[in-house]
């Protein structure tokens, strides 16, 4: 596996462990990643409610959650450490100041067009910004805003394809298109970047995501242009990761048949496990009183059946029977926990056997 070089930063394994909320990648396993070798991501999703002895405001504790769980990484790593934001988030803003203020290494953004967030950065900061996009169109449009309003160029950008876990920037009939896959997607993206590449004189890395499972997958994906990947999946089954035991196991048990795609009250499609919590929604036997939180700008509370934001910080808890487990397209290959350390070893080696077999031919 080749370095991944974004700006001044350094990766020696080209993986960046995917943002995942609601409190499912905190410090404890954006620091395992980084010391590992990789990037390290904590997801700014939810904070206000794993830190509410912050403030009774959501917002704010979100902000101080925030700012202590960058904190909390640094002191256990001297790692590339990254915060994933979603540009859905009402308070989208502050929280990029807050994760610049606390000295992140790189913020990337998705789950909506971040053509704002140059704005965010102050001079001088350091932070790199990685726009989260599922097709070149998409980073067509970031680039003309980005360049064109703020001579900013992208640090890198991370390319989503369908497979992925969590919020999908597809709809449903591109989701079971077998002409819409990740290996179809990073071709045309590389090629939009490397045309701005050339017109702007700066490298901007391609990071692929959404169903990369094994070392052989990071082979592959990387001979199609890409410079490293993105996985949340495999890094959930890991005993660093910060989601409750309840919630792996809900990976371990997970068939094939379980994982569905979901419709989330955010107003995108997604993919989770099934389970009751997810069948007494489509009887529609759930219904939020209330919003308490106003955390997602397409989060409307009349037309919502449940509150994503109380479902998955059940989950994260493994209190599944008010919840869900979000998940990638391979999360029913889930066979043990492992430690982050072991699983990037076996990715390693995985890889360096698809060389081999390679070579021999």
């Amino acid at each position: 596996m080749k370095a991944l070089q974004i700006g001044d930063l350094q990766a020696r394994v080209p993986i960046v462990q995917g943002g995942m909320g609601v409190g499912i990648s905190l410090s404890g396993l954006a620091a395992a990643v980084a010391n590992e070798g990789g990037i390290g991501v904590i997801s700014a999703a939810g904070l206000g409610l794993i830190h509410k002895e912050y403030s009774n405001d959501f917002d704010e504790a979100s902000r101080r959650g925030l700012a202590e769980e960058l904190r909390r990484a640094r002191a256990a790593t001297k790692g590339i450490i990254g915060v994933n934001i979603m540009v859905a988030m009402n308070d989208f803003a502050n929280l990029v100041r807050t994760a610049v203020a606390a000295k992140a290494d790189i913020i990337f953004s998705g789950a909506g067009l971040p053509l704002n967030l140059p704005s965010l950065l102050p001079e001088g900061a350091r932070t790199k910004l990685a726009p989260i996009v599922s097709s070149a169109r998409a980073l067509r449009l970031i680039c003309r805003s980005w360049i064109g309003k703020y001579g900013y160029v992208p640090d890198a950008v991370v390319v989503e394809g369908p497979k992925a876990g969590g919020h999908l920037g597809f709809s449903r009939e591109q989701l079971s298109d077998d002409n819409c896959t990740l290996e179809q997607i990073v071709p045309e993206v590389v090629s939009a970047v490397r045309e701005i590449e050339r017109e702007q004189g700066r490298r901007i890395p391609v990071i692929a995501a959404g169903g990369i499972y094994t070392g052989a997958d990071i082979y592959d994906i990387t001979a199609l242009g890409a410079d490293g990947v993105q996985m949340g999946t495999r890094f959930v089954a890991t005993e660093e990761c910060d989601a409750s035991p309840a919630f792996k196991q809900a990976y371990l048990d997970a068939t094939e048949e379980a994982i569905e795609i979901i419709q989330s009250p955010v107003g995108m499609p997604g993919r989770a496990i099934r389970n009751t919590f997810l069948d007494r929604v489509k009887e529609g036997l759930t219904r939020p009183r209330k919003c308490p939180f106003h955390c997602i700008r397409t989060c409307d509370v009349t037309r919502s059946p449940y509150c994503i934001m109380l479902a998955l910080y059940n989950a994260f808890r493994g209190k599944l029977e008010q919840g869900y487990a979000f998940c990638g397209s391979n999360a029913w290959r889930t066979e043990r926990i492992v430690s982050v350390r072991e699983l990037i070893a076996s990715l390693k080696e995985e890889f360096d056997r698809k060389v081999a077999s390679l070579q021999q031919r």
